[in-house]
């Protein structure tokens, strides 16, 4: 098939099929008069590249496993994907850990903004935008920044209410070894957040109170 049919039958410009075969990712024949010429398998390469990046993959990555897609195995093929597949994985969690930071502190701004004196003039040192930094600032060095992940998989889907001064999060006793790791390197990072461990049957309790400044960091973190 010429290049507008492998183009109309697959969805990708002729353009792109141009600058992959450049990248040496399809190989095209020619015709007498010069013409790039396809037979069916390159619609099935196309789909093995597409797939490729949908994952992430260079078109680096995706050119070194075209040899094993062409003559190798699904072994092989899948051997070869594995670990870039969980390279992928693993920044991806890392940014979506960061950019759960990112909500965390904007909701606290917001917070903090939402309580601002309505007053003429400029604002003083008891404005709600600027009092206590010091959450923020560990939220963004090193404390929740490098534990939210953690935070919400331990809590998963445990129930979590308002308590005096911050939040009470009920989980089974079970992972009461791992709440209390993350919350021993909390401390270590945010020595203001105070955590105490209460077991009631097949259930432990988790309290997490912390100064008004932090409440809504909290809040963000256990509520939701």
């Amino acid at each position: 098939m010429r290049i507008s049919e492998l183009a109309e039958r697959t969805g990708v410009p002729a353009t792109t099929l141009r600058y992959y075969e450049d990248a040496g990712l399809l190989p095209a024949g020619r015709t007498p008069a010069g013409y790039r010429t396809y037979g069916d398998e390159a619609v099935r390469r196309l789909a093995f590249i597409g797939a490729g990046k949908h994952l992430g993959l260079s078109l680096d990555e995706i050119r070194e496993l075209l040899p094993a897609w062409q003559d190798g195995t699904c072994a092989q093929v899948a051997a070869g994907l594995r670990p870039r597949v969980a390279a992928r994985l693993a920044d991806a969690e890392r940014r979506a850990a960061g950019l759960h930071d990112f909500v965390v502190l904007l909701r606290a701004a917001l917070a903090r903004l939402d309580a601002l004196p309505e007053r003429p003039g400029p604002c003083g040192d008891d404005c709600a935008a600027v009092d206590e930094p010091a959450p923020v600032a560990c939220s963004l060095t090193g404390g929740m920044a490098g534990r939210a992940g953690e935070w919400r998989r331990a809590i998963g889907d445990a129930r979590a209410e308002r308590a005096p001064g911050g939040v009470r999060v009920t989980l089974p006793a079970g992972r009461a070894a791992e709440v209390a790791g993350l919350a021993a390197a909390e401390r270590e990072c945010c020595p203001f957040l105070d955590f105490r461990l209460h077991f009631d049957g097949p259930d432990v309790h988790l309290d997490v109170r912390a100064p008004a400044g932090a409440a809504p960091i909290v809040d963000a973190l256990f509520v939701g």
